[in-house]
């Protein structure tokens, strides 16, 4: 199976998924509700529910229970979009090829349903359907706030907003990086790891694959920032250059920041032996995120 066809399945099932879990409405709240659907129904490449639904794979994870948990993580990396997105933070006005939902909407009903469905996610992921075992319920919303908090991704969004204008170092960068990016994907393999009541040394291999993943991603994500169009990629370009952002490509130049993406990703992989074929969806995954265009 292609890396394309098989990410093309997650996606139909996640977007099935989200569908489900994001029901439209009657009434006064009915308003927010569409903003939060059009937030998280508007396309995208659904990586993150892809790294939980094939990393729950590899143990042999209940499809359902997958499945919301990839939805769940979804649901909070749109919220994170979707705030991110707003003009106190990069003032974009494009996002996956269609406008933000504080340009459709207005910034007010944004903010409500970027916190919808940071509050949504961790409703999903406590519920029994999710798990029948309470305590990997528990790991799960308990992961996945870490991740997603300010030691972890909402952290790595203010160091980034201090760090316009500013000279950071590559390592200060690579933590920047880490906790805005890297800690939601190092989350989405864990979950699989959580859910099949994995070792703490095969939990510890897909966090570290994660990581350098996470890492492989972003320094193309500055590649495309750099040298992308936005009609390929579905967002500005050129935004972190204009607010005089320090990125990896700015650090390392194009060339070297290639090569460094493409050892993360051989070295995403190494940490992949102990699973065998089994882990072979998740090499494809590696080996997309190094070539994306997008």
């Amino acid at each position: 199976m292609s890396i394309e066809k098989a990410l093309n399945d997650a996606a139909l099932s996640v977007n099935r998924k989200l569908d489900e879990l994001i029901k439209p409405v009657v009434g006064a709240e009915a308003r927010v509700i569409e903003a939060m659907r059009y937030a998280t129904m508007g396309g995208g490449k659904r990586i993150r529910p892809y790294l939980v639904v094939n990393s729950a794979a590899i143990f042999d994870v209940h499809g359902e229970y997958a499945l919301r948990a990839a939805a769940a993580v979804e649901m909070l990396h749109c919220y994170s979009l979707v705030h991110d997105d707003l003009p106190a933070m990069d003032d974009s006005d494009l996002r996956r090829g269609r406008p933000t939902a504080h340009k459709e909407f207005d910034e007010a009903t944004a903010i409500l349903a970027g916190d919808g469905l940071l509050t949504m996610a961790f409703e999903v992921l406590a519920h029994r359907d999710t798990h029948p075992d309470g305590e990997v319920r528990a790991d799960l919303c308990h992961a996945l706030a870490v991740a997603g908090g300010a030691n972890g991704m909402v952290g790595g969004q203010m160091i980034d907003l201090l760090a316009e204008n500013q000279d950071l170092d590559i390592g200060a960068i690579t933590r920047l990086q880490r906790m805005k990016t890297g800690d939601i994907i190092a989350f989405s393999c864990e979950a699989g790891a959580i859910l099949g009541h994995a070792s703490k040394e095969q939990r510890h291999a897909l966090v570290a694959y994660a990581h350098k993943l996470g890492l492989a991603f972003q320094i193309v994500d500055d590649l495309l920032d750099a040298e992308g169009d936005a009609a390929e990629t579905g967002k500005p370009t050129g935004a972190d250059a204009a607010a005089g952002k320090a990125t990896f490509v700015s650090i390392l130049g194009l060339e070297r920041a290639r090569t460094q993406a493409r050892l993360l990703g051989d070295q995403a992989n190494e940490h992949l032996d102990m699973f065998g074929r089994k882990a072979d969806p998740l090499r494809w995954m590696t080996e997309f995120v190094i070539s994306r265009k997008s």
